[in-house]
């Protein structure tokens, strides 16, 4: 009788199994912030056919589905897959087939690398990327007299850390066709009393791109896969790529539908005319994993070049108002266009002066239209009559590295009262009602967790300045995680299929080996993505 017993038990446990619903993953234990409205928690999750189809309790979850691969994440922390809302994707893997010259701190190091490069990986056309004048003990930029002297007939092009300038030597000048009264509106050519200093700053950059030879086909698939690795390793799931060409987005189309790369892409193209001829045309293209629609504008150059355009002088150049990339006529022009198509238009603009003609010219051409979601991409310095603007539904798409990067000489272009308007991170998420948070790779590095340390802490890895800085516009943990996820998503028209952990959307999940929402403040920099799942698997 009682091995009946035993029998009729073990018979009615198969049973019950029998009748549970079948998912391809089932994940118990964890520690889940969901990020839904209430941002609430949550302990497992199901997916199948890479979608989330319940959330809640193991228990409840146990006792509905089985599933041939079931996680037990032993108390650790998942939230929805990390989104970098700007970011340059092809050009950071790009970045690794040229001489890394990120936290030099000195010419004479940019120099030793460069020489190092050419010995070990001869090129007849030498790039490199990443200097920065600024940590450097003298801040000025440097002259390619010692790149002639070493490389006489080599052309060699260096790019700044921001992308908005470079130091070429003169036989990259010579094979540009720039000479010394060479003029190209939107930037500058900056000159010494002996002539080109090979420092060209913004639009005169686009001569030396002109001759750079292209990369191969392999070249380029070898960019997208590396740039793949890196952000797949920090537990980035979606990419905002701000400004690519049509050649590398159907590239990266016929990658991701061959099962070659992984990561979704939020594609802005960039506002050249083959472009925009091509997709306002065509309308947006749309997969489970490539989004094109929308268009990536330029408004000004950078702060650390100063070709940011200010409203008043530089306070560290007096009469320097820095320059206007785009001609504001032509930025008007494309802002119509666009705004009778479906796409959305994202426009760089760092200056007070660039940001003010942006947002009047979004306001504007946009009067009467609902739900565009226009961006400001960076949106750092705002003047005080101007952040009222963004209430209108203009996102800002905002870097929280680039203010402790930019902390420490900030003060120095802008002056004591202007620089009270920068890096406004709170003031502008209380005025649009959020923001959307990148790291603008490989300007600043990949990491999603120095951005959301930069975010709530306000503070270098060197826990400097040790109040952080202007604190009044620091962002609690909850927004920066919301600007990670759900509202960059809801800025690219995809908060309905990514962003949250909840019940349809695409199963892109991240887990972590510390708890970002509780470990202490200091400890954010080191958290490391263990595993990162792109519509419920493993990459």
């Amino acid at each position: 009788m009682k091995k009946l017993g035993l029998l009729l038990i073990v018979v009615l446990l198969a049973s019950c199994e029998y009748l549970k619903e079948e998912a391809d993953m089932v994940v118990v234990n964890a520690n889940i912030y969901t990020v839904d409205d209430d941002f609430a928690k949550a302990e497992a999750f199901a997916v199948r056919d890479g979608k989330f189809i319940a959330v809640g309790s193991s228990e409840d979850i146990r006792d509905v589905y089985t599933a041939d691969q079931i996680v037990d994440a032993d108390g650790r922390t998942i939230t929805p897959g990390l989104i970098d809302a700007h970011c340059h994707f092809y050009r950071l893997g790009l970045k690794q087939q040229v001489v890394d010259l990120v936290g030099t701190k000195s010419y004479a190091e940019v120099l030793r690398r460069v020489q190092e490069f050419q010995r070990e990986n001869p090129k007849d056309f030498i790039i490199g990327s990443g200097w920065d004048q600024n940590d450097w003990e003298v801040k000025e930029f440097p002259t390619k007299k010692e790149l002639d002297e070493l490389f006489p007939d080599t052309p060699v092009a260096l790019e700044r850390v921001d992308g908005h300038a470079y130091l070429a030597n003169q036989a990259a000048l010579d094979k540009a066709g720039i000479k010394w009264n060479t003029k190209v509106p939107g930037g500058e050519i900056v000159k010494n009393q002996f002539g080109n200093t090979g420092v060209l700053i913004d639009n005169p950059m686009l001569l030396i791109d002109s001759v750079i030879p292209t990369p191969s086909v392999a070249a380029k698939v070898k960019a997208l896969k590396d740039a793949e690795r890196l952000c797949l390793n920090y537990g980035l799931t979606t990419v905002n790529d701000a400004g690519l060409d049509r050649s590398t987005i159907e590239l990266i189309d016929s990658l991701q539908q061959n099962g070659e790369l992984s990561i979704r892409v939020y594609a802005m193209i960039s506002s050249t005319p083959e472009n925009l001829e091509h997709y306002l045309y065509q309308g947006p293209v749309k997969t489970e994993k490539l989004n094109v629609r929308s268009v990536k504008v330029y408004g000004d150059g950078a702060l650390g070049s100063r070709g940011a355009t200010l409203k008043k002088p530089y306070a560290d150049k007096w009469g320097h108002h820095g320059a206007m990339v785009t001609p504001t006529e032509e930025i008007v022009d494309l802002a119509r266009r666009i705004a009778i198509s479906e796409y959305q238009m994202n426009t760089h603009a760092i200056g007070d002066s660039a940001n003010a003609f942006v947002l009047r010219t979004y306001d504007k051409v946009l009067e009467g239209k609902q739900d565009r979601r226009w961006k400001v991409e960076h949106a750092q310095v705002i003047d005080s009559m101007d952040f009222d603007y963004f209430k209108n539904g203009i996102i800002p798409s905002i870097q929280p590295t680039h203010a402790t990067s930019d902390m420490y000489w900030a003060e120095e272009r802008l002056g004591e009262e202007r620089v009270k308007g920068a890096y406004a991170f709170k003031k502008l998420l209380d005025k649009a009602g959020m923001v959307a948070l990148g790291t603008d790779f490989p300007v600043e590095q990949v990491s999603p967790f120095l951005t959301f340390y930069a975010a709530v802490a306000r503070k270098d890895l060197d826990g400097y300045p040790e109040k952080g800085f202007q604190m009044e516009d620091v962002l609690t943990r909850e927004e920066t995680l919301r600007g990670m996820t759900i509202w960059a998503a809801y800025s690219n028209f995809e908060e309905k299929e990514k962003g949250s952990i909840e019940v349809g959307k695409f199963a892109d999940f991240t887990i972590y080996n510390k708890d970002l929402m509780t470990v202490p403040v200091d400890e954010i920099p080191s958290i490391m993505a263990e595993q990162t799942f792109v519509g419920g698997v493993v990459r």
